[in-house]
């Protein structure tokens, strides 16, 4: 699990904190003080396209769910959904709702639709790169 952008903001806010009182050794305000702009400049890189990540995850999720009668299942009213609502909780709570049932979907194509099984990890590749941050090693 990855911890959201408002708990890293807060921890941060803690450690600035912290750093403020006077008897703090300045190697540890230099290491705090450190660590913190590099979490500061990561969550501003994930918050930038953190709705634009979501919204097209949860497109090609969709997508996917849409093909469910390739396997005998039927999710046509998950694949019917849209992102009206873009903020990012709601978009959040969208992509576990259709990464769950992705799940299920994948474990029955899995023994009966090497295409649609193929699909759905291309999808969770892209998703994966989609993920990547600037300073990822790979």
């Amino acid at each position: 699990m990855t911890p959201s952008v408002p708990a890293v903001l807060a921890e941060i806010g803690g450690l600035a904190l912290r750093n403020a009182m006077p008897d703090v050794p300045p190697a540890d305000r230099a290491s705090s003080l450190g660590l913190s702009a590099a979490l500061l400049g990561m969550a501003a890189e994930v918050w930038d396209g953190t709705a634009a990540r979501l919204v097209e995850e949860n497109r090609a999720v969709r997508a996917l769910l849409a093909r469910a009668g390739e396997v005998g299942l039927d999710f046509t009213e998950l694949a019917a959904g849209d992102d009206a609502d873009l903020r990012i909780s709601s978009l959040q709570a969208a992509n576990d709702t259709l990464r769950a049932t992705l799940i299920v979907l994948q474990t029955a194509a899995e023994s009966k639709s090497s295409a649609l099984n193929a699909d759905i990890w291309t999808e969770l590749v892209a998703s994966t790169e989609r993920r990547k941050m600037a300073a990822s090693p790979v």
